[in-house]
């Protein structure tokens, strides 16, 4: 059970709970042993997904509330708002949404790989492709706001490609397999099935924002523009520990000449990614960049990602 205040939430704890994770804690990086009443302080209007853990350190559901986070790949986290939190809901398409299916044979990783197109009627002048692409389409409804804004005039027509990963953390963690398959594979299949466009872009949430400034840095006479969501900076080719790994790519972009991208970022104020997200903000803002960052009372999660969906295509393509 939970008491929400002005500033403030107070976790009573089930029988079995021994720890408190979420967001704030890095969910079972930092759990908070928890006896009895704990009260603390988040950001006002804060959204907050939490769950225990038992005495086996097994996640479970607060079983006092009913209402479970907008969570694609784990059932247990709950969702709490603070008074204040606001989410606007982007406008509707007046029609429903249709993408395309398909399947690739890929050279690359020997393996069919899945991607969805939403392709607009009016022709597109750019091409978004999209990390974690299932969930950006089903969970973030990211097709149905680019039609939304589309439809109102705000946005030039943006073609969207959700690509869909086997192995995220192996694919996004600077993988020139992805790479290649991206680079040689999908975007010839793409541009030969919808025709090519003035400009193309990347998007991804945590490691899927990592592997799209990486690639930008990489091969900006490809991408020209580039939004990360609580993009997963705390990571380095020679590491592997996403928590503890130096801010390498921030490190990359610092040394490297100012090259011809424009950035979207925002990050949540409640998880350990705040503070690398706020460094490759100000280093863009040091070196040149056109940029938007954003923060949010909210945590590493796809309600924090869903707020940012319409501004990050304004920004990036919003109508002259």
């Amino acid at each position: 059970m939970v008491e929400v205040h002005h500033r403030s939430v107070t976790f009573y704890p089930p029988a079995r709970a021994r720890f408190l994770v979420g967001d704030f804690t890095d969910w079972d990086r930092r759990p908070i042993p928890i006896e009895g009443p704990l009260t603390l302080e988040f950001p006002p209007g804060a959204y907050i997904e939490y769950a225990f853990l038992d005495e086996d350190r097994e996640p479970f559901p607060d079983p006092d509330n009913p209402r479970k986070a907008q969570n694609p790949w784990w059932s247990y986290p709950r969702a709490i708002e603070l008074p204040g939190f606001q989410y606007a809901t982007p406008h509707q398409p007046s029609r429903p949404v249709e993408v395309d299916r398909h399947r690739l044979a890929s050279r690359v990783f020997g393996t069919p790989r899945r991607y969805y197109v939403y392709n607009p009627q009016e022709p597109a002048q750019a091409t978004l492709y999209v990390h974690d692409g299932v969930a950006y389409y089903r969970t973030a409804k990211l097709a149905e706001v680019a039609q939304g804004l589309l439809e109102q005039g705000q946005i030039d027509p943006v073609r969207i490609v959700f690509i869909e990963p086997e192995d995220r953390r192996q694919e996004y963690w600077f993988s020139t397999a992805y790479e290649r398959h991206l680079l040689d594979e999908l975007i010839p299949a793409v541009e030969a099935q919808y025709g090519p466009t003035p400009e193309r872009g990347l998007l991804g949430a945590s490691l899927g924002g990592l592997i799209s400034g990486w690639l930008a840095l990489r091969h900006p006479q490809v991408f020209q523009k580039v939004a990360t969501q609580s993009a997963c900076l705390t990571a380095s080719p020679k590491g592997g520990d996403s928590y503890t790994d130096p801010e390498w790519l921030t490190e990359q972009y610092q040394v490297a000449e100012t090259l011809p991208l424009r950035f979207y970022c925002e990050t949540g104020q409640i998880e350990w990614l705040l503070a690398p997200n706020r460094r490759f903000a100000a280093m863009l803002a040091d070196k040149g960049y056109p940029h938007l960052y954003q923060e949010r009372p909210s945590g590493h999660n796809w309600m924090t990602w869903r707020q940012g969906l319409a501004p990050a295509l304004l920004y990036l393509f919003g109508s002259k």
